[in-house]
């Protein structure tokens, strides 16, 4: 007797595959572990990977380019010490009497005067030296209470009548 043919049960068992098959899918995986990481030149090529036609800007991109911001070059703590400068001590002053001295008895001043008086015209250095030293002079002289002006009041009033006298001839 012959059996009722039996309905079908749902999925029927995946066939095996073949032994080239599988050397094919090992191939393949074999091919996707070697190309984890990134492609060669990655550094050098930052922008082919990223928006290619989108026309950005390689420098803004460059990941070789470091921050914009301001790197301080003194530590903020540290406080770098000055050099001290030793400083001359100064000429001690000269008194108002021993500078008016020192100007008085100054040859330079003494031969500008003497041209000033033969009529030499000094140049236009020599005639600022000459009127700064003068005034430095007057100044000094007035601190020390020193007047050169020989006015009639200075002068003995009998000395003024004897002159009087000699020009008119008495």
């Amino acid at each position: 007797m012959k059996q009722p043919a039996k309905a079908p049960r749902g999925k029927s068992a995946p066939q095996r595959k073949t032994r080239a098959e599988l050397n094919m899918e090992g191939r393949d995986r074999q091919r996707q572990k070697k190309q984890k990481g990134l492609t060669a030149g990655n550094r050098a090529n930052p922008a082919n990977d990223q928006g290619k036609g989108k026309g950005k800007d390689k420098a803004l991109n460059d990941p070789r380019l470091g921050s914009k911001k301001p790197v301080p070059l003194v530590a903020e703590g540290a406080v770098a010490a000055k050099p001290v400068v030793k400083r001359r001590e100064a000429a001690p002053a000269l008194s108002a009497r021993e500078e008016l001295a020192a100007l008085e008895s100054n040859e330079r001043l003494d031969t500008l005067l003497d041209q000033l008086e033969n009529g030499v015209k000094l140049s236009a250095e020599e005639q600022t030296w000459l009127d700064t030293t003068l005034d430095r002079i007057e100044v000094l002289m007035e601190k020390l209470g020193i007047d050169l002006d020989e006015d009639s009041e200075t002068q003995d009033p009998e000395a003024e009548e004897d002159m009087y006298r000699l020009l008119k001839g008495n």
